[in-house]
């Protein structure tokens, strides 16, 4: 375990971060889990894969048409 420090900035406590507990991401989320309070990076939400897939490009097919779903099967053939 390793121990660490606890300090104000502004009107919010911060806690420093040792060099092995840094984070690559710029947001990450806190929660309280029992008596612990536990920061880890944010998930990527769908919305955010979403955002981020490239743009499909001139070459794809716009005339692509979904077929229409077989017909469901009738009860009446049923025994």
């Amino acid at each position: 375990m390793t121990d660490t420090t606890v300090f104000q900035s502004g009107n919010s406590q911060a806690v420093r971060l040792p060099k092995e507990f840094r984070f690559s991401s710029k947001t990450v989320e806190i929660f309280r889990r029992g008596d612990e309070v536990v920061l880890r990076e944010k998930r990527r939400t769908m919305a955010d894969v979403i955002r981020d897939l490239p743009d499909l490009g001139d070459d794809f097919p716009s005339d692509i048409v979904d077929a229409p779903p077989p017909p469901e099967p009738s009860w009446d053939d049923v025994k």
